[in-house]
């Protein structure tokens, strides 16, 4: 399992073009963020920070109970901290969603939700809240279809209206059962 290390480092790679993490021996992870998805500050050298450290447990706790590999959940936790600290600012794009009843309240930093439009439905974890709309990547293995040309990939990041987002952590949580007699 891969646990969090302050020797870490974040630093943009101009021959990939993505946003890396140096995670010490020898082992680099590329993130999903190429340059123009990156704020300015992510070009030069960054430490993997307490905040970081805190983020990747927050949203390793709700992978788990996605029922994804023991990697498949390393690389998830790592692209959702990467796109919280790094990815820049970016509108809603909730015309690809369809409007849901019950999601007017905010959700909190790292809730599973459901998004569907008139394609497909699927599950996101959501990275950043903001006051009505929240930077969300999608959980799922398979491309989550927006319209018949763009497709969100594993990881891949969205800001979407509440009002797009139903809560569904009680889908995946484990929920204890008392026997009473």
């Amino acid at each position: 399992m891969l646990k969090p290390s302050d020797k870490w480092t974040w630093y943009y790679d101009d021959s990939e073009g993505h946003l890396m993490l140096d995670l010490g021996n020898e082992m680099i992870f590329k993130t999903n963020l190429s340059r123009k998805l990156i704020v300015d500050c992510a070009i030069g050298i960054n430490e993997f920070s307490v905040d970081d450290a805190s983020a990747y447990q927050v949203y390793k706790e709700q992978i788990s109970y996605l029922g994804l590999s023991e990697p498949r959940q390393a690389e998830l936790a790592l692209y959702c901290v990467a796109a919280k600290r790094f990815h820049k600012p970016v509108q809603p794009k909730s015309w690809f969603f369809d409007s849901v009843s019950d999601g007017s309240y905010p959700p909190e930093e790292g809730d599973l939700v459901r998004l569907s439009n008139s394609t497909n439905e699927g599950h996101f974890i959501v990275l950043e809240v903001g006051e009505s709309a929240s930077l969300c990547a999608s959980v799922g293995l398979e491309e989550f279809g927006l319209n018949g040309s763009k497709y969100l990939q594993f990881g891949q990041a969205i800001k979407v209206m509440h009002d797009r987002l139903t809560v569904i952590n009680h889908q995946f949580a484990a929920q204890p059962i008392a026997m009473v007699s």
